[in-house]
């Protein structure tokens, strides 16, 4: 399938997009219109965040821009300029299911996306806004409001239980992150030998997906046909993600459609509602409760400092001395840290940007990364600066919002009164009434996979 496209109208050839592609899936020659070769992208849509070439109504007339509108399926209500990089839209596919009284639709919302939003409705960069983004949803129309921080916090179940069998059964090590769809695709590409240091978990919005169709279906008594399942994600790649040929084990398509941050800007506008003063709501229980664990998997490192903060006390029995875990915290592009947990050190790595994620691979590939577990994030600093996020024009800004975007989600995980993932008790519910536990027989089913390791997954 095609998720990122390069508009040959528009496109002058600038390079900003050959620059930050990771996978140099990019190809052409300066000031002629650049091509995506969609056997090496890995659709993270940094190029999208990049592009400079735009058509506007103001600068190239009307009719211009219109038929760059139209040849995207955009509503004609927006006006915004287009740019010659962008991800193909789904909102009349959610306006569709919305309108639709036989449908149920359930949506799930990333943490990342709560950090960026409100920019577009003229906020300040990295105005947090959580109540606001669960108002919005319901008004749109969505039947449950769920929140993909609930399965971060399963995730966490999970993928700490796996670590923890791997170190003490000997298993492939070390065990890489598997919540980044645009690095799943990079390993599949560039290092396939290597996919068994993947974790086999699901990402959190597969695991949702998963979990709204059989134990969301379940409990609310909806029949899986039903049920339309809209993620909301600061990701290009997670469009790709939701689509694979693997995704599929609630009996159905898990995720049915992916939003960008942008794309439900759109809808909201199209609602014509005042985001800005939206009064706060929750989301909804109990997929919409989560820990400070799960709300920290939107930055560089967060995924990490989660899975230590409960796997310390699976492996001890006791909780941690310090929730904060700063070592695995920061922006550059690969840091190492030795976690004493109990009477073992467990050695983690973090690669921020998947630019940097080449030499680790190939230590790995020569057997010199004395390492347990490394998380991998594809952009520049987590899924905060996803490529379906806001789009910030001046390049000036990039190093504030990234730095307020941070900052927003710290102080939200510090502000709830549960901050590790296994004290979440809606997901303590889950696995008594439902899972039974972490990596039994339906956890396996419905919460991991396999990745089939084909370049051309793309286009299946």
């Amino acid at each position: 399938m095609t998720v990122i496209a390069i508009d040959q109208n528009l496109c002058t050839g600038c390079q900003e997009c050959v620059k930050i592609c990771p996978n140099l899936a990019i190809e052409g020659v300066p000031h002629q219109a650049q091509k995506i070769n969609e056997d090496k992208c890995v659709m993270c849509g940094q190029c999208v965040q990049k592009c400079k070439s735009y058509v506007s109504a103001a600068e190239h007339g009307l009719a211009a821009y219109a038929e760059a509108r139209a040849a995207r399926g955009l509503p004609e209500w927006i006006t915004e300029p287009l740019f010659a990089a962008h991800n193909v839209t789904h909102i009349e596919e959610v306006k569709k299911a919305l309108a639709d009284p036989g449908v149920f639709t359930m949506v799930q919302s990333a943490p990342a996306v709560r950090a960026a939003i409100a920019e577009d409705f003229g906020a300040p960069l990295g105005d947090l806004a959580a109540g606001r983004l669960a108002a919005a949803l319901r008004k749109l129309g969505f039947d449950k409001v769920f929140d993909t921080n609930f399965a971060a916090d399963v995730t966490i179940m999970e993928e700490g239980s796996e670590l923890i069998h791997r170190v003490t059964n000997k298993g492939v090590l070390p065990m890489f992150t598997s919540c980044c769809p645009a690095w799943v695709r990079y390993l599949e590409l560039n290092y396939p030998s290597l996919r068994q240091h993947l974790s086999t978990c699901k990402s959190p919005q597969q695991m949702e997906g998963a979990l709204f169709k059989t134990y969301g279906a379940k409990i609310l008594n909806v029949p899986i046909e039903k049920i339309f399942s809209v993620s909301v994600m600061p990701c290009t790649a997670k469009q790709f993600e939701c689509s694979r040929p693997e995704m599929v084990d609630s009996g159905a398509r898990d995720v049915d459609v992916v939003l960008t941050t942008r794309e439900l800007v759109w809808l909201i506008k199209d609602a014509g509602l005042d985001f800005i003063n939206l009064p706060d709501e929750k989301f909804d229980l109990p997929m919409g409760d989560y820990s400070g664990a799960a709300e920290i998997f939107g930055v560089t490192g967060g995924v990490m400092e989660a899975a230590l903060r409960t796997g310390y006390e699976l492996i001890t029995g006791k909780a941690i001395p310090a929730v904060d875990i700063t070592a695995v915290r920061g922006i550059d592009g690969f840091r190492t840290a030795d976690i004493a947990v109990g009477d073992l050190t467990i050695k983690v790595g973090v690669v921020t940007g998947l630019k940097n994620v080449k030499p680790v691979m190939d230590a790995l590939a020569e057997g010199k990364l004395d390492l347990h577990f490394v998380e991998v994030m594809t952009c520049p600093v987590g899924c905060v600066t996803g490529g379906g996020q806001p789009k910030l024009i001046d390049e000036s800004d990039f190093e504030q919002a990234y730095k307020q975007r941070i900052s927003a989600t710290y102080n939200h995980d510090l502000e709830l009164p549960v901050r590790k993932s296994h004290e979440n008790p809606s997901v303590k519910k889950l696995y008594a009434d439902y899972l039974k536990k972490p990596l039994g027989d339906l956890s396996h089913k419905l919460l991991h996979t396999t990745y089939c390791g084909d370049k051309k997954v793309a286009h299946h």
